[in-house]
């Protein structure tokens, strides 16, 4: 009886209910998933994203197992969370799509992590507008892989997007032009409980849920640019500390000789 009690209340519940539930914990698996790869990529010795360009970039934007077509010429398919520097620190992650393009030669039904690096302020824009295509709107090239970028400003000088893949334990940059960013409505309304612009995400504007943490995390340790805090001094035991030599101490004044008693 309290089984058939219990599947009656299940059925009582809307679908529409369940695959909510379902679609709100696959937004927070994303954006777990997402601080990890940030993680991985930038602990990597002298194989991640450099430095001096994660640092400087404006926006970050990853995409866990994005899929590709077949051997040859192929298309793509993946759903990431983005973020972007604010005057509060990186703004809460924004959710998009990103289909079409061409990888050039592939293995097929491989998937890949992708990471996307905003690098100045008209590239941030394109990623505001919640539509943009790679390659057209938005310049974009493969990024430049090492601890630090090399001298070749290349990159600096034209690219609004540096694009990065990681596959089978290879991490490279990767050229992604022809693909389409566009807001992912439904992921954010999972996410948030209800529909948010990009713009508003991404400027700022909305608060950040714990389940960001991860994600947000990673980004702060990674892009901000700050020097490590200098070590402390180590102290000296008190039983072991050294006095200073009589010869360095300063030297008392003498006093004036006594003045003998009764003139002349």
């Amino acid at each position: 009886m309290k089984r058939l009690l219990l599947l009656l209340l299940i059925a009582s519940i809307p679908a529409s209910t369940l695959f909510a539930a379902d679609d709100h914990e696959k937004t927070i698996d994303r954006v777990d998933k997402s601080g990890k790869i940030i993680q991985q990529i930038m602990d990597a010795p002298d194989s991640g994203i450099p430095d001096n360009i994660f640092s400087s970039a404006k926006c970050i934007a990853v995409v866990p197992s994005l899929l590709h077509g077949g051997f040859g010429f192929g298309g793509s398919y993946g759903k990431g969370v983005a973020s972007c520097r604010t005057d509060k620190g990186w703004s809460a992650p924004a959710f998009f799509t990103i289909r079409g393009g061409s990888f050039g030669l592939q293995i097929g039904g491989e998937a890949i992590d992708l990471v996307m690096v905003v690098m100045n302020d008209d590239g941030m824009k394109n990623l505001l507008s919640s539509k943009f295509e790679l390659g057209a709107s938005a310049s974009a090239a493969a990024g430049p892989v090492g601890r630090h970028a090399s001298g070749d400003t290349d990159w600096q000088m034209r690219a609004q997007i540096l694009t990065y893949s990681r596959a089978r334990g290879i991490f490279a940059g990767l050229d992604l032009k022809g693909s389409v960013v566009t807001q992912g409505k439904d992921d954010t309304r999972a996410f948030y409980g209800r529909m948010v612009p990009f713009p508003t995400i991404l400027n700022g504007n909305v608060a950040s849920p714990d389940t960001a943490k991860p994600f947000l995390t990673a980004l702060a340790k990674y892009g901000d640019g700050k020097p490590a805090p200098a070590p402390a001094p180590a102290k000296t035991p008190a039983g072991n500390q050294e006095k200073t030599p009589a010869a360095a101490q300063a030297p008392t004044p003498a006093e004036p000789p006594a003045q003998a008693g009764g003139g002349e």
